[in-house]
């Protein structure tokens, strides 16, 4: 099967036009997240997905082909919950935040989001255990989305920053915070603490170098 023909078969077969549509998509997505939590990916079937949302196997059909569908879609999910948590913490105001301040509000804003939804490992873990072209495809658009804006928005806090510059230091920040706060979370409350303060000193100590002082 060619990474094109993989892709078209498990996306959402339709998305919901309306209220009603969307209540009962987000019902089967609730319901997969709980049973992903509970009893794991390989041992969740549609069938149980559509039981623990109280809606007919077919109409769980009728917007998801297959159970994979319905992971990327819980993916989604969790991309536009970090994605509209990036815009909440990237506003006009923030770009006259002390550099220090800024570094404290979105590590410990992210790692609140990963770790106060207890879907998100559920969800992601699987997603990397598939690790699909079409799941990798996702993760990039948002991630480089993101790198994209935080790059633009380093710009407006230098201005003396080249675009490019501006690119490659958000580049390292998504990825850096990203890497260093899901080791966080696997860890017990004692060290996870000790690695965002890690984490902070390590973003701090790089950001100096171009924000402080702008």
């Amino acid at each position: 099967m060619t990474a094109k023909n993989y892709r078209s078969s498990s996306q959402m077969r339709r998305q919901p036009q309306q209220m009603r549509s969307q209540e009962r998509v987000n019902c089967i997505l609730n319901a997969a997240e709980e049973l992903f939590i509970e009893v794991g990916y390989e041992q969740t079937t549609t069938r149980a997905i559509a039981t623990r949302a109280k809606v007919p196997v077919g109409s769980l059909y009728q917007f998801f082909p297959d159970k994979q569908a319905i992971l990327k879609a819980l993916a989604r999910r969790y991309f536009q919950q970090e994605y509209q948590l990036f815009t909440q913490l990237h506003t006009p105001e923030a770009e006259a935040l002390p550099v220090d301040v800024y570094v404290d509000r979105v590590i410990d804003a992210f790692d609140h989001l990963m770790n106060s939804h207890p879907g998100y490992r559920a969800v992601y873990e699987q997603l990397l255990n598939l690790m699909t072209y079409s799941a990798m495809e996702a993760m990039d658009d948002y991630e480089y989305r993101i790198v994209d804006e935080l790059g633009a928005f380093f710009g407006r806090v230098n201005p003396k920053l080249a675009a490019d510059k501006c690119q490659a230091i958000a580049l390292l920040i998504v990825k850096v915070v990203g890497d260093m706060l899901w080791l966080a979370s696997n860890q017990n409350l004692a060290m996870r603490q000790i690695l965002l303060a890690e984490t902070k000193l390590l973003i701090l100590g790089y950001l100096k170098n171009y924000l402080a002082g702008e």
